[in-house]
This record gives C-alpha cells, structure tokens and sequence, in this order.
C-alpha cells in the first residue's frame, strides 16, 4: 500500500502540468462536456501507466529504444498536436460537436488521441526512471509486487488529476453563450497548433 501512494502520488504530480494535452482536455470539456474531457484524461493516465510499467519492471530495451528514437517520435507527436488542432480549428460549432461526444466513435477518438499524444513524448519514461529510482522501486532486484502497485498508483492518481480537472472545467460550460464556446475552441486550437509547430522544430534539435 505504501508504493501504491507512493505510485499516486507521481501520477497526480506528472499529470497536473498545464501543456497541450491538459488544454485538449479543458477545451473538450467546455465544448463536449465533462464524459469527452474525462475520457480524453483516461486515455493520457494510460499512456502513463505504460511507461510507468517500463521503467518500474525494468524493460531497459524498451527504455533504450524510445530514447535512441526520441527525435522521430517527437516529430511524429508534433504532427499529431499540429493535425489535432487543424481539426479543433475546423470543427463544426460547438452545439453540433456536442450531440456527437456520447457516441463510442466519439468516445473512442477522446481516448485514443490523448493517448498517443502522450505516448509520443520519449521523454516522460526519464523522469519515471528517476522517480522510480528515488523512491527505491528496485527493477534490477525483480520486485515486481512493487513495481505493480506503483504502477497502479500511477495510473489512479493520473485518472484522479483528470476527474478534478473536467470536473472544474465543466463547471462554467452551461453559463457561456454560444460565441464564447466558439472563442475558446478556436484559441484552444491556436494554441494546440503552437505546440505542434514547436514539437517539429524540437525535434531537429534532438541529437
């Protein structure tokens, strides 16, 4: 129980930095309600738990290999974030993107693309290998029963973070008028497309 704190702890501390896939989930949320902004966190908390487990069972190939690969997986999340925000950029208004967020294409989609938005960030299992270190998760020793709890932890205080985030965010949707939602996708989408450009030209920079 200890390292599943522990493991709740690192997911909720990982997760709460505001970047593009906390501004997706806000903008979800105010546009397609607290299910689509959820769901979309749901599929970020995964990601999560996926390099948790590769640092935390010591799959040091795997580990190798996303970091040797960093700069094209870079570029490959940086044209996911630039295509998002296109699409955030050309959606239908607010009120007709609405009737679809119940649906499990709609529901499917939230997930997914968070998940590989945030999958394509190599970077991440760095920091989990430290954590993990730090908090004596031993993957040479094989503790595996260790490992699983901290991973579990990971992904519940990941999942917690995004149910707190579209619980607020969701708060003001019924008090904005129809310009407004408009307004903040269309800015949320800018800002989305910054990240993207960003992403591309940072991975040039990766030797």
């Amino acid at each position: 129980m200890d390292f599943l704190l522990r493991g709740l702890i690192i997911g909720v501390s990982i997760a709460a930095p505001v970047g593009p896939i906390g501004l997706l989930c806000i903008q979800r949320t105010v546009i397609q309600g607290r299910t689509s902004g959820l769901v979309s966190g749901l599929g970020a908390a995964t990601a999560d738990a996926v390099y948790g487990s590769v640092a935390g069972f010591g799959l040091d190939l795997v580990s190798n290999f996303l970091i040797d690969q960093r700069m094209w997986i870079h570029l490959i999340g940086g044209a996911l974030l630039l295509l998002l925000g296109i699409k955030v950029l050309l959606t239908r208004p607010a009120e007709e993107a609405a009737q679809t967020q119940y649906t499990v294409r709609g529901i499917w989609w939230s997930y997914l693309s968070t998940f590989l938005l945030t999958i394509t960030n190599p970077m991440t299992i760095l920091s989990f290998v430290a954590i993990f270190a730090a908090l004596g998760v031993a993957n040479s020793s094989n503790d595996y029963v260790s490992a699983s709890f901290t991973v579990i932890g990971v992904f519940l205080g990941s999942a917690l973070w995004w149910l707190i985030l579209s619980s607020v965010a969701g708060w003001p949707r019924g008090k904005l008028n129809r310009t407004a939602i408009l307004w903040i996708g269309r800015l949320s989408a800018v800002i989305i497309i910054g990240f993207g450009i960003i992403g591309i030209v940072s991975s040039g920079t990766i030797a």
